[in-house]
């Protein structure tokens, strides 16, 4: 199964495909120094393939390395958050108590 995350800038989303064939989308509003993510969604079709954690995971590495902060409304990033640690030191540490999210 061939899995790739890329980022699609101008619909301000990651999409996640397997072979080829759109598999899901993490979408966010950019904001100065900031991408707040909105939602996350898997297609039925690909439910239970872990595609929604490596898509998280690859939106949030390359929001790191583009040096952005991030805002977790989206509950699934929130949660993927909360389960991965070494990701809270993206979201700002004066919104994390707004999403339950405690101190790095």
């Amino acid at each position: 199964m061939g899995v790739e995350v890329t980022s699609d800038e101008a619909e301000e989303q990651f999409v996640v495909t397997v072979d080829g064939a759109r598999a899901g989308l993490a979408a966010y509003r950019s904001r100065p120094g900031l991408r707040v993510f909105t939602h996350t969604e898997i297609d039925d079709a690909f439910e239970g393939q872990g595609l929604g954690s490596k898509l998280v995971s690859a939106a949030l590495d390359a929001t790191r390395a583009a040096g952005l902060d991030v805002e977790p409304s989206c509950p699934f990033v929130r949660t993927y958050i909360e389960r991965h640690p070494q990701y809270l030191d993206l979201v700002p540490e004066a919104i994390r108590g707004r999403y339950g999210l405690g101190a790095a």
